[in-house]
């Protein structure tokens, strides 16, 4: 497709399950009334960020694949004919569980998963406690509108990963998010953490000549531990293939973003900085390795 019309959904969120889903199905109908062809939804996007403390009656929010989510947002694409990407506390088994991203086709059908890879475990963000790091690798998901290159939150702070999604075909990158400021931090450090994580991810469109999509939550929500919360910063936005900012949300309030993307324009970029032909692949086996100390 040479034109791909894409939506993002930022919104904040309840314990109540239910109303947080009619909140996105709501958002997804409006972004398809503007003619988006894909939408996309933040992380974790039908509760709370119950990450925020180490809690076992959590695992009770974990659904299976497919499950609920996927036939609720499985029918949504196929009534709408788009691709929708969704975000979910997936229960594989007893005892494992992942946090895990699933792209429903434009004919309603499961295009593909991707299990988080990156888990962070920081305070206010425990999810060493809750997620399994995923096993299905940095592979694209095929789907009607294209090769979708799906990683979740933590993943983006990572080249890694963004390079290893662009050399296996992926036609652009989407990142839900859940990613917030901790109250009592400082405004100027509210700020630079903030601008981190919109610099890193314009510079994985620089680096692989591919467009970003980065669907954040928004809202204040509140520990159950006692600690200050989340404030979660919004702020999703589309970048180019050169890393140029084609539309952003505000840190606060819900939104959705519809922007009209060139798909031809990858391949543009990519002659004019060709940073694929130019990498020295021989070079680059200490990327394998934890740390390049003296005792390697």
């Amino acid at each position: 497709m040479k034109k791909l019309i894409v939506g993002l959904v930022q919104q904040s969120c309840t314990a109540d399950r239910d109303a947080n889903i009619e909140k996105s199905i709501a958002a997804i109908r409006r972004c398809a009334k503007q003619g988006a062809q894909l939408v996309a939804l933040q992380e974790l996007h039908t509760g709370l960020y119950f990450c925020q403390t180490e809690d076992t009656k959590c695992f009770n929010l974990a659904e299976a694949i497919p499950g609920p989510s996927t036939k609720t947002f499985g029918a949504l694409a196929k009534e709408l004919g788009i691709v929708i990407v969704t975000s979910l506390f997936e229960k594989r088994a007893a005892g494992l569980y992942h946090n895990t991203a699933v792209v429903l086709d434009s004919d309603g059908s499961i295009a593909g998963k991707y299990r988080k890879m990156h888990i962070p475990d920081d305070p206010g963000y425990y999810e060493k406690f809750y997620f399994t790091p995923g096993d299905l690798g940095f592979t694209p998901i095929k789907t009607s509108v294209g090769m979708l290159g799906v990683l979740v939150c933590w993943d983006q702070w990572y080249p890694e990963a963004a390079r290893l999604m662009a050399m296996a075909g992926a036609d652009l990158l989407i990142y839900p998010t859940a990613i917030g400021w901790d109250p009592n931090d400082a405004e100027g450090e509210k700020a630079r953490q903030r601008e981190a994580w919109i610099t890193i991810q314009r510079a994985h469109a620089v680096a692989n000549g591919i467009p970003v999509l980065s669907i954040n939550r928004t809202g204040f929500e509140p520990s159950p531990c006692g600690h200050g919360g989340a404030q979660f910063w919004g702020s999703s936005f589309v970048a180019g293939c050169q890393g140029e900012l084609l539309a952003q949300a505000k840190p606060e309030g819900e939104t959705e973003l519809v922007v009209e993307l060139d798909s031809q324009r990858s391949e543009t970029v990519r002659r004019i900085w060709p940073f694929l032909r130019d990498r020295r692949i021989g070079a680059y086996g200490g990327l394998t390795a934890r740390f390049l100390d003296e005792t390697i």
